[in-house]
């Protein structure tokens, strides 16, 4: 009998983590309309008032996408000339597991200001149940997403050379998935941009310490950049904050950093930078500017 109690408490305290850890890989919000500049709720980033974008250059786009449960609304931003992403360099940023594209919103805008206003055009958009996106948020519809966004981009004409993928904390997931298997994907990205990447679900588990068992006990997540990053040969550009206390250099970024062995990678690591605020510790223009010199290698 009193093994079975055992048994029990730790079958619930499992599904109690596995409902928690969930959550955390997966945080979005649901709102009514995206407000952007007039966003009162929590920021990424607070630009002071600098990295303007004017109105003409933001577009507000929506297609339907097919998910695991079916045809969805999925919804994203571009910033740049929708007339020219044929001949423009364009980055895709995949944003973090927080809220929606108006809390990311400070980062699209700074990367559009990357090289001078306009160099760049970057699209950002809303995994399933994030924003406006509909459906359900799993890590396969994550990829399914940001495959309908790499679609897009190729109808406008962009070609594989001029195509940039970024990956922000859990964004660095389907960044990794896109430049490891490019053959599946609309575009081939020929660069890779990481910031604050984690390991895998099954290092955050561990470092998050909960219970002495495997990690796909406890998630149904199969991510593993540390491992996906070898099969990445394209140039990397990773960034982190070295105080990040939610994915840290030591256990998240430098495995997925040393385990790519082919083609050129450099590390761009800030002091005293956290999760959320390296560009700014940075410095705004610091930050771009590597970015932009990296890209423009």
């Amino acid at each position: 009998m009193k093994n079975i109690v055992i048994i029990l408490l730790v079958g619930l305290t499992a599904l109690a983590c596995r409902k928690r850890l969930d959550g955390f890989l997966f945080n979005p919000s649901q709102i009514e309309s995206y407000q952007l500049d007039a966003y009162q709720g929590e920021l990424t980033l607070d630009l002071a008032g600098e990295f303007g974008v004017p109105d003409s250059m933001i577009h507000r786009l929506e297609w339907n996408v097919e998910l695991e449960e079916g045809s969805a609304k999925m919804s994203a931003i571009y910033v740049g000339d929708l007339a020219s992403i044929a001949t423009d360099t364009v980055i895709l940023y995949c944003h973090g597991n927080k809220d929606h594209m108006d809390f990311y919103w400070p980062r699209q805008k700074l990367y559009a200001h990357a090289g001078g206003l306009g160099h760049y055009g970057v699209l950002m958009f809303d995994y399933p149940s994030f924003g406006l996106s509909e459906g359900k948020s799993s890590e396969a519809n994550m990829y399914r997403t940001t495959a309908r966004a790499i679609e897009w981009l190729q109808t406008q004409g962009l070609q594989n050379e001029r195509f940039v993928i970024f990956g922000f904390s859990l964004g660095s997931a389907a960044a990794c998935e896109v430049a490891a298997h490019p053959a599946e994907y609309a575009l081939s990205p020929s660069k890779l941009i990481l910031e604050a990447p984690f390991a895998s679900a099954e290092v955050m588990i561990q470092d998050a310490g909960l219970l002495s068992m495997p990690g796909s006990f406890l998630v149904d997540l199969l991510i593993d950049n540390a491992t996906e990053i070898k099969k990445i040969n394209i140039p990397l550009l990773w960034i982190h904050g070295q105080d990040d206390s939610f994915l840290s250099v030591k256990s998240h970024g430098q495995p997925v950093y040393d385990n790519k062995t082919t083609g050129y990678k450099e590390a761009y690591l800030v002091p005293a930078g956290e999760h959320e605020t390296t560009p700014f510790v940075a410095g705004y223009q610091n930050y771009i500017d590597r970015i932009s010199t990296f890209i423009q290698l």
